[in-house]
């Protein structure tokens, strides 16, 4: 049983898990992964969610059957999905492509689209939608893929599944669903490729870690600054006048700056001044970066492994607090800037060394410009595709996922959610305010 909107329930009805298997033969083999793709801070199940409106253009056509189908015949391009992962000397890990299946389960709500509530991240009542099989959400000896499509009463559906981040990152499963969408509307075969060689993205012989990585350092939570259980998850919303006035303050070295690196430093500085208690504590900001074009030769075209690193700027609070935007600006950028092809090299050949560490945690605030999955699975464009969560239930550490929406004006910007105690989503409204004057619409609650 799941709410609507805080208020009436809706039911849910599953059918047993099934595990799909690829509509025809494939290697039975071991594929190594990434020295990238099997770090601590990448071993954990990614969910993500795709909500389709009604379409008369269907009607008589059953979207679990379509998809399930698909996603057979989408296996047989991907067929390292269908096995499992098993771990090896050093905690290295390798797919064992037994072609067992992914993980899929049909449902049925009683309830329409309007009523799931807001489609944005958290997407509400997920645990309904996307059904946690047991035994499912480990990493090693589990299934890869969880996919659980539920029929609404309006006609439209959720397409929603759960994948191992080891396996892919945004890009990488994008590219996934995008050939499982062209398959269901009737391709032979998907558009793009798909293309293993995590070995272009392992360690060099001998390993050097030749750069310094903050992201990776060392940290003791003395001050047990992990955020407390009771928080709210607020959504706040930079289109061209809230970045215009954020620019407007820079000198004219940093106007060129992009909109991410502006935001990331802004949410960055804001959010320490709501959760510091020390000036001398040490804060960093975690920027997702998407590695493919960065190496030379650039990673092929078809490559869906992780190919993504984590460049960090870091600052005292009281550094943070005292200085004006700009400075928080200028970290990241360079920190950005500084993500070349032999940082991610040393970034590979450090995992070998330390074994595979996961990144810093303490007081870390991580950003990520998610990617919004606009995949036609033969009903037109999904009302939302994306990511699952704000973030935080899904990653141990704080973290925004940057969303590309559309506000209630028809204005291009960029969606931030952010998840704290509401003491201190207090704190971080007022900044934003004093920084973006007027613009008091810029936070919705959840």
């Amino acid at each position: 049983m799941a709410s609507i909107n805080g208020g009436a329930s809706f039911k849910v009805s599953r059918k047993s898990p099934e595990l799909i298997r690829a509509a025809k033969p494939t290697p039975h083999e071991l594929r190594i992964l990434s020295d990238i793709d099997d770090q601590d801070g990448l071993r954990f199940q990614m969910p993500l969610a795709l909500i389709y409106r009604y379409s008369p253009s269907m009607e008589g056509r059953d979207p679990v059957r379509v998809i399930r189908d698909a996603v057979a015949k989408a296996l047989v391009f991907y067929y390292p999905f269908a096995g499992r992962l098993r771990e090896v000397a050093t905690r290295k890990l390798v797919v064992e492509c037994t072609g067992e299946g992914v993980l899929f389960i049909e449902a049925d709500a009683d309830a329409t689209l309007q009523q799931l509530g807001t489609l944005l991240p958290p997407i509400q009542n997920l645990h309904e939608l996307l059904y946690d099989v047991p035994g499912s959400a480990g990493v090693i000896d589990c299934p890869l893929m969880l996919i659980q499509v539920t029929r609404l009463l309006c006609g439209g559906f959720v397409f929603a599944w759960r994948y191992n981040h080891t396996m892919a990152d945004g890009a990488g499963i994008h590219q996934f669903i995008k050939a499982v969408c062209e398959l269901a509307r009737g391709a032979e075969r998907p558009s793009v490729i798909p293309v293993w060689e995590r070995h272009i993205l392992c360690a060099r012989y001998p390993p050097r870690e030749t750069m310094r990585h903050p992201e990776h350092d060392i940290v003791v939570d003395t001050k047990r600054t992990t955020i407390a259980h009771d928080r709210v998850v607020r959504h706040f919303f930079f289109g061209p006048t809230e970045i215009s006035t954020l620019r407007q303050s820079l000198p004219p070295h940093l106007q060129s700056c992009t909109k991410f690196q502006i935001v990331t430093a802004c949410m960055w500085r804001c959010r320490t001044i709501a959760t510091f208690s020390d000036p001398n504590e040490v804060f960093r900001v975690l920027c997702v970066m998407n590695i493919r074009e960065q190496m030379n030769p650039p990673l092929p075209q078809g490559y869906y492994g992780n190919a993504i690193v984590y460049p960090a700027a870091v600052a005292t609070a009281e550094m943070l607090l005292k200085n004006p935007l700009h400075y928080a600006v200028e970290l990241v950028r360079k920190a950005i800037q500084g993500a070349t092809e032999e940082f991610v090299k040393s970034v590979v050949d450090l995992m070998v060394l330390r074994g595979r560490p996961n990144l810093t945690g303490v007081q870390t605030y991580l950003v990520s410009s998610a990617r919004v999955f606009e995949v036609d699975v033969g009903w037109g464009q999904p009302a939302y595709g994306g990511v699952a969560r704000a973030g935080v239930d899904s990653f141990p550490r704080a973290v925004s996922y940057f969303m590309r929406i559309k506000n209630s004006n028809g204005e291009d910007g960029i969606m931030v959610p952010i998840c704290l105690p509401p003491k201190a989503m207090d704190v971080l409204v007022d900044e934003l305010q004093k920084m973006l004057p007027g613009r008091s619409s810029i936070a919705s609650a959840l």
